[in-house]
C-alpha cells in the first residue's frame, strides 16, 4: 500500500510542475498579446494613408497601368504564403491556417494551375518537409515579433517572382486576429493587386496635387510599398493570433493541471487511509493474538 501512495504522490509533485510551467507560459502570452495589439493598431494608420495617397495619385494618372496590376491571360503558377508559427504548444492555431492553405492549393489544383509554396514559421516548414511538398523559398524567426524590415524582405522577394513570371498570382494564408477571443484562419489575394484597391470606390471629391515626379513613377514607387505592408499586417495579425491561442491553450491545460490535481490528491488520500486502516487492522490483530496468547 505504501508503494502505491508514493507513485500517486510522485505524480502530483510532477503535474504541479507542470502547472507552474504552463501558467507561467499562459502570463507570458497574456503579456504578449497587449504588445502586439498595438502593433496591429498602429501600423493600421500608415496602411490607410497609403491606400489613400495611392487613391490620389491614380486619380491623376487616368487608366491606371502596371505590372503589379496585371492579370494574366493564362496564369500557369499561384504563389501561396502560408503563415505559422516557430513554436508550438498554441493549440488549434497551427493546424487551422494549414488547412485553410491545403482548401486554397486543392482550388488552385482544380483550376488547372500549380501551387507555388512560400512558408513562414518553423511549423508550417516542418508540416510541408513531412509531407515531401516542395517550399520554394522560407523564413524563420518572427513570427511572434514581426519586424517591418523582414516583412520587406519576404514582400520584395515575393514581388521578384511575380515581375519574373515565377508566379501569375499570389495568395496568403495567414490568421485575422479579430480580438483575444475570436481569430480566424483566413486566405486573401495579394497580387495581382485590384484595381479598385488603387483608384478607390469614388465619393467625396478630393483635393487637388501638384506631383513631382510624374504620378506614374509616384505609383511605380508605392504599388511595391502597397503589396510590403499587406504582408506585413498578415504577419502582425498572425502574431497576435499565435499569442491569444498560446494563452487559450496554456490555460485549458493550467486549468486540466488544477483538476487533474484534485483527482489525485482524492487518491493519495483514499490510499493513506486505506494504509491506515490496514496498519489499525494490523495493530487490533496482533492485540487479539497477544492475547490469547497469555490466556492460554
Amino acid at each position: 500500500m505504501g508503494a502505491k501512495l508514493r507513485v500517486v504522490r510522485r505524480r502530483i509533485r510532477s503535474v504541479q510542475s507542470t502547472k507552474k510551467i504552463t501558467r507561467a507560459m499562459e502570463l507570458i502570452a497574456s503579456s504578449r498579446i497587449v504588445r502586439a495589439q498595438q502593433r496591429v493598431e498602429s501600423a493600421r494608420p500608415y496602411a490607410v494613408q497609403l491606400t489613400k495617397a495611392m487613391e490620389d495619385v491614380a486619380r491623376q494618372t487616368g487608366r491606371i497601368t502596371h505590372p503589379l496590376l496585371e492579370e494574366r491571360e493564362a496564369p500557369a503558377r499561384v504563389g501561396v504564403l502560408v503563415v505559422t508559427s516557430d513554436r508550438g504548444l498554441a493549440g488549434s492555431y497551427n493546424s487551422n491556417v494549414l488547412r485553410i492553405a491545403e482548401d486554397l492549393m486543392r482550388s488552385i489544383r482544380r483550376r488547372g494551375l500549380e501551387p507555388v509554396l512560400y512558408v513562414s514559421g518553423k511549423k508550417g516548414q516542418g508540416y510541408f518537409r513531412f509531407r515531401a511538398v516542395p517550399v520554394r523559398q522560407s523564413w524563420q524567426g518572427l513570427s511572434e515579433v514581426p519586424t517591418y524590415e523582414r516583412a520587406e524582405e519576404i514582400g520584395r522577394s515575393l514581388i521578384a517572382d511575380f515581375a519574373g513570371h515565377e508566379i501569375d498570382e499570389l495568395h496568403c494564408a495567414y490568421t485575422d486576429f479579430r480580438s483575444a477571443f475570436t481569430l480566424r484562419a483566413t486566405e486573401q489575394r495579394i497580387l495581382p493587386i485590384a484595381p479598385e484597391e488603387v483608384a478607390g470606390a469614388g465619393g467625396a471629391p478630393s483635393a487637388e496635387y501638384v506631383f513631382e515626379p510624374e504620378p506614374e513613377a509616384i505609383l511605380d514607387l508605392l504599388l511595391p510599398q502597397y503589396v510590403v505592408t499587406k504582408v506585413y499586417a498578415a504577419l502582425l495579425e498572425s502574431a497576435a493570433s499565435e499569442n491569444a491561442a498560446r494563452r487559450r491553450a496554456m490555460k485549458a491545460a493550467t486549468d486540466n493541471a488544477e483538476e487533474l490535481i484534485k483527482i489525485l490528491t482524492r487518491q493519495a488520500n483514499r490510499a493513506r487511509q486505506d494504509e491506515i486502516t490496514t496498519e489499525i487492522s494490523e495493530i487490533v490483530g496482533g492485540a487479539e493474538a497477544l492475547a490469547q496468547t497469555s490466556r492460554e
